[in-house]
């Protein structure tokens, strides 16, 4: 009996599979055979990329790759524990006071990726009593988060703000928070933080900003999103990841000092693991130092934007109006997206096709994500290569 009950099991799964792939939904890794950056290797075959979040080119620094190796030989390669027992080092320290003060917070929180630290903000703050309002385009992590808290759940059309404002009036709970991505990752758009702050004072919320896409890129010496609209507010609750701009890994939460204090003693998710290997803290200093002082890598990002803009406009594919590094090409239906991801992996190019769940049904896309040491001419040979396919695949 057990033995059929298990074979039924697994029969049900390879159904699921299937359904998947008939749907055009089901997804495959890549295997990378070389550092990160422009040009990749994949099953011994050179690629021009357009697939990383690797925005500032950081990722293969040197500096940075030296201060790895420094901080392995001081500090050794894992820490063994938590921040809360013996895992807190002075890189991590140190690099949470540099955070801080980079953002324009009185203190900064370091985590092992933004999707624990996004579990981390909403369950520690709002309970099965409160209610979290989130952008309906939301990265997954703010939703998983949302879910787990036990908190009313209430997703509101994408940057919809009259319908905010009308859900925030009618809520009768103590606590409130809104969540919303910065830069909307498969869309590229960035939020009006502004007027997000002004709501959450007027109804009495915390004001959650996932920045992973806008950390380094946009603001004063790359701030992030905050710095880009001169949003300040006390409510403000920073989340960014280290692993997209900043070339490494991890993420931070800055904020006031009540709330880093509320995340130490009750995310599960900051006390419950052990802390990132504190070589990639002394790595992260370095990535800081040059995402403040090296301008010509936003300057650069800009530029390129701009050009790809520029020569993928007459194409018959609509692209999303973005000012950011992500680009998203708009081609509807799941087999042609996958099919186009293919036809460019075929000729050289490396651009993956985003299905739902991850975006809206019949929105599939092309995610083209920019970094800075993209050359000129690799806009040019992308642009070319799909006029090609736009006459080719109908």
């Amino acid at each position: 009996m057990p033995c059929n009950l298990a074979v039924r099991m697994f029969s049900d799964l390879v159904t699921q599979l299937d359904n998947l792939k008939s749907k055009g939904l089901y997804r495959c890794r890549l295997t990378s055979e070389s550092p990160q950056g422009t040009h990749v290797s994949i099953a011994g075959c050179q690629y021009l990329a357009f697939c990383s979040n690797d925005y500032l080119g950081l990722a293969n620094h040197p500096d940075l790759i030296n201060e790895a190796r420094k901080g392995a030989r001081k500090y050794g390669v894992g820490t063994g524990s938590s921040h809360l027992i013996s895992g807190h080092y002075v890189p991590h320290q140190d690099l949470e006071d540099r955070l801080a003060h980079f953002t324009g917070f009185p203190r900064a929180l370091l985590f092992s990726t933004g999707y624990m630290a996004n579990t981390g903000i909403i369950s520690a703050l709002v309970s099965h009593r409160g209610e979290i309002f989130a952008d309906k385009l939301n990265h997954a992590s703010l939703n998983d988060a949302a879910l787990l808290s036990r908190a009313k759940f209430i997703r509101y059309p994408h940057l919809d703000l009259a319908e905010l404002e009308r859900r925030l009036a009618a809520s009768q709970a103590k606590q409130k928070l809104v969540a919303t991505d910065a830069v909307f990752s498969m869309d590229g758009d960035i939020a009006p933080i502004i007027e997000l702050a002004m709501l959450c004072d007027k109804y009495d919320a915390w004001l959650l900003i996932d920045d992973a896409h806008g950390f380094g890129v946009l603001g004063k010496q790359g701030r992030g999103s905050l710095s880009h609209s001169n949003a300040i507010s006390p409510r403000i609750i920073y989340m960014a990841t280290l692993g997209k701009a900043a070339g490494v890994s991890g993420a931070f939460v800055a904020a006031q000092t009540e709330i880093i204090e509320t995340l130490i003693q009750r995310a599960h998710s900051y006390i419950y693991t052990t802390a990132m290997p504190a070589l990639l803290a002394c790595t992260l200093l370095k990535s800081l130092t040059l995402i403040q002082q090296e301008e010509w890598r936003r300057e650069r990002l800009a530029q390129l934007i701009t050009q790809l803009r520029t020569e993928l406009k007459p194409l018959r594919w609509k692209l999303l109006q973005s000012t950011t590094a992500i680009q998203p090409l708009i081609i509807g239906d799941n087999s042609q997206a996958l099919r186009i991801s293919k036809a460019l992996q075929v000729r050289g190019i490396l651009i993956p096709a985003i299905r739902p769940p991850t975006v809206p049904r019949g929105t599939a896309r092309l995610r083209i994500s920019l970094s800075a040491l993209h050359k000129e001419d690799d806009i040019t040979q992308l642009a070319t290569v799909l006029y090609e396919l736009s006459i080719e695949i109908k």
